[in-house]
This record gives structure tokens, sequence and C-alpha cells, in this order.
């Protein structure tokens, strides 16, 4: 395990705090840089560890010769592109951003060319890959042979979204900004796909699109469908075959197995302490980062070549 590196902690919120008590845990030591006097002193109340406020911008101004070892940014969807363009420019090279990586497919481009141009490590944290229930499903794809098919579910609960109070635009990038959890978590089981027929119609106060449904092939020769209704019940659900498994994982944290042969659904004991003890994912997810341990993790060009695939599914063909 990677210890005692000064890390960047920029933002201030509840995933701040989940960041932070991951990388106190490590034995890191963590600087912790947010905009407003109330989110400083909600995360000093969770934590007990100072926040500086005032903002990334401010912040590199005024701290010129501070060197860090790796930064991480987990602030709002709207911020993410502006915070990560500071970082670069302040020198760091080495950065864990939270998804999507950018409110739209532009920012996540440009991101993208950045990090190209200053041969820096961005890679966005799609934190259900570490999931321990997924690392088991992995052992038993690998032992079967490979994914044959898959189907996977992204409901989202839009009669709670509609009261929530959020910035301008991000109900409208919904899909991007929590959806594409789900929909990467899949491919990254299945493969990405290379044959991809979707239909997106009905709509919502709040979103243009409600209901998804499609289906294709990956590279690695699985066929696969989605489902997604967002105006009626509903939850995450993916569910991968292989020639003598059915894996289901509803909801994701947890592994279900259907052997071949069998009609019983049987629930798989996990090695899963570090999800239990820190937000599901985040341990292992931060660790393989700073170790730079990079095959489960995914990189901003990995994110924008993705983008193709999740415009198609939210607009349809």
């Amino acid at each position: 395990m990677t210890s005692g590196k000064n890390i960047l902690v920029v933002g201030a919120s509840q995933m701040a705090v989940d960041y932070y008590r991951v990388l106190l845990a490590m034995g890191h030591e963590v600087v912790v840089v947010g905009r407003s006097e109330d989110s400083a002193q909600e995360f000093q109340f969770k934590t007990q560890h100072p926040v500086t406020i005032g903002g990334i911008q401010r912040y590199c101004e005024e701290h010129k010769d501070v060197k860090f070892h790796a930064a991480i940014v987990a602030v709002g969807m709207e911020q993410i592109y502006s915070t990560t363009i500071a970082l670069l420019h302040f020198g760091i090279r080495h950065i864990l951003i939270e998804k999507p990586g950018g409110m739209n497919a532009d920012e996540i481009s440009k991101l993208s060319h950045e990090a190209k141009r200053l041969n820096a490590e961005i890679y966005v944290a799609y934190n259900r890959r570490f999931y321990s229930s997924i690392k088991k499903a992995k052992e038993i794809i690998l032992e079967d042979g490979g994914v044959e098919s898959f189907h996977f579910e992204f409901t989202e609960l839009a009669h709670k979204i509609e009261g929530l109070v959020k910035k301008e635009g991000i109900k409208e990038a919904w899909f991007l900004g929590n959806s594409t959890h789900v929909v990467d978590l899949a491919f990254y089981l299945g493969g990405k796909p290379t044959i991809l027929h979707a239909l997106a119609e009905g709509s919502l106060s709040w979103h243009p699109k409600s209901n998804f449904v499609g289906s294709g092939k990956s590279k690695n020769g699985a066929l696969f469908t989605y489902h997604a209704n967002w105006a009626a019940p509903g939850r995450w659900v993916v569910e991968v075959i292989t020639k003598h498994h059915r894996l289901l994982f509803k909801p994701l944290e947890k592994l279900k197995v259907q052997r071949k042969g069998s009609m019983e659904i049987e629930d798989i004991v996990l090695e899963d302490e570090m999800d239990k003890s820190f937000k599901p994912g985040l341990f292992k997810q931060v660790e393989a980062f700073l170790n730079r341990d990079y095959q489960h993790m995914k990189s901003i060009e990995e994110q924008k070549s993705d983008m193709v695939i999740y415009d198609t599914i939210i607009r349809g063909n």
C-alpha cells in the first residue's frame, strides 16, 4: 500500500469526506480546499480536519510553492472541469476526478486533450468497478471463459429527483452524471459495444427523455440488452450470463448466482471488509490510483470515447 504522500482534496462535500477517511486510513497527509464557509464547517464537524476556504483558484495563487503527489477532485459536476484545469495549471499531473468528468462531451474532450498535451494522468472515479461483488464476479467470468450475454437497467427515481434543488443543467445531464454508474459497470464487465440499437422516448418535467430500451453486441462477442423507465418503478440492475453462471447484481454491492442446472439463486459471501468500513469501492479505487495500478480504472480518454455510447443511449439512434 502506498503511504505517506501529500494529497490535495478539492471540495468539502460528503464525497470529499469519504475520500478523506480513506486517505487518513492509508496514512497520507491531506490538504482539503473548499469554497464556502458552510461546507467547510460541515466537513470539519464530520472529520475534525481543517478546510482551506476560498476555492481552488485562490489556493493555487497563494500556495505556488506547495507540491502534491496527487489530487482528488470531489466537487459538484458543474465544477469538475474548471477545477481540474486549475490543478493542471498548478502543476499537478496525477488527478482523480469524480464522475462523470464534466458537464458534457465538450468539457470531457477538452480535459482529455489537456491531459495528453501536458502528459498528465487523469482518471474518472467510477468506484463501482472496485466493489467486492465485481471482483468476485470477474473471477467467475474468467473461470467460465468470458461473458455470453448481459443485461442492465438504469431506472432513476424521477419522483424524488423532480423535487431536488440543483444547479442549472444538472437534472438535464442526469444520465451522464448518475446513470452512467450502471452503464459503465455493465460495459466494463461485458465489453464495449460494437453494435448498439437504441430507442429513447417519453419525457419528464425536468428531462427530455424518460423511457430507454436497447440492445447490441460487445467487442467480446457478448449480446446485451438494457431498459430503463424513469417514469415507472425500478432500480439499478446488472445481470451477466456465462456458460455456467447467471450473475445478478441487485443491488450492485451484492452478488447473487444461479448455477447451470439449478433454479436456486444463491447469495455469494464476499470478502468485503473495506466496502463495509468505507464507501463501497472507494478504498480499493484510491489504492489503485495512488499506486498507479490503472488496469481497472477509467481514464479521461476512455470517458471521452464512451460519450458516443452515452449519447446514443440517451437520444436513441
